[in-house]
C-alpha cells in the first residue's frame, strides 16, 4: 500500500526510477502509476507481435504481474519501461514459438484513409497491401520480427533493443538488416 497520508496521485508526478523504487518496497499504488503509464504502449507492442488483442492482453497482464514479482531484482541498468518491454518481449516470444497459428490480419494498424482515399477501389489495394504485410511479418523468425515491431513500430534504438531481446547491439543491426531485406522484397509488387 502506499504510504500513510499520502494521496495515491501523489505518486503520479514522480519518475519511473523513484516509483520502481517505491513499489519494489511494496507500495501498491507506485506500481499502479507504472502500470498506467506504460501498460498503452506494452499492449501495443503485445498486439504487434502476436496479432491478437486477447492474446496481448493476457501477455501484458501476465508481463505486469511477473514484473511485480520481480522488482527487487530489477537493477535500474536500464529505465523501467525498457524492463518492461523486455519482459513483454519475452513472454510474447515464449507464445510465438509454442504456437503456429496465422497472424491474423488486424495485427498491421491500417493507415487512416483521408477522404479522396476512401473509394472501394483504394481501401481494397490498402486492404490487400495490409494482408501481404501481415503475411510476409508472418513468415519472419519471431527474433527478427521482435527486432523489426520494436524498431519500426516502436520506435526503439538500437541499444534499447539489444538490451530488450538480451543480444547485442551488431546482432539486432543484423536481424533489422535481414527482416528489412525480407519484407523489402515480399513487398516487391506493392511498390
Amino acid at each position: 500500500m502506499g504510504n500513510v497520508g499520502e494521496a495515491p496521485d501523489a505518486a503520479v508526478g514522480l519518475d519511473d526510477g523513484l516509483l520502481a523504487v517505491r513499489a519494489s518496497e511494496g507500495d501498491e499504488d507506485a506500481f499502479a502509476v507504472l502500470v498506467r503509464r506504460h501498460s498503452s504502449r506494452m499492449l501495443a507492442l503485445a498486439q504487434h507481435l502476436l496479432g491478437s488483442r486477447t492474446d496481448a492482453e493476457d501477455a501484458v497482464q501476465d508481463a505486469f504481474l511477473s514484473a511485480w514479482r520481480r522488482l527487487p531484482e530489477f537493477q535500474h541498468t536500464a529505465s523501467f519501461g525498457t524492463w518492461m518491454y523486455r519482459i513483454v518481449t519475452n513472454r510474447c516470444l515464449s507464445d510465438l514459438r509454442r504456437r503456429t497459428r496465422p497472424l491474423p490480419l488486424d495485427a498491421i494498424p491500417e493507415p487512416a484513409a483521408t477522404s479522396s482515399e476512401s473509394s472501394p477501389p483504394h481501401v481494397a489495394e490498402i486492404d490487400a497491401a495490409t494482408a501481404a504485410l501481415t503475411a510476409a511479418l508472418q513468415r519472419l523468425s519471431p527474433e527478427l520480427r521482435v527486432c523489426w515491431v520494436l524498431r519500426e513500430l516502436h520506435g526503439l534504438h538500437y541499444e534499447e533493443i539489444a538490451h530488450v531481446t538480451g543480444s547485442s547491439e551488431q546482432t539486432v543491426r543484423g536481424r533489422l538488416f535481414r527482416a528489412r531485406r525480407a519484407l523489402t522484397e515480399a513487398m516487391r509488387p506493392w511498390r
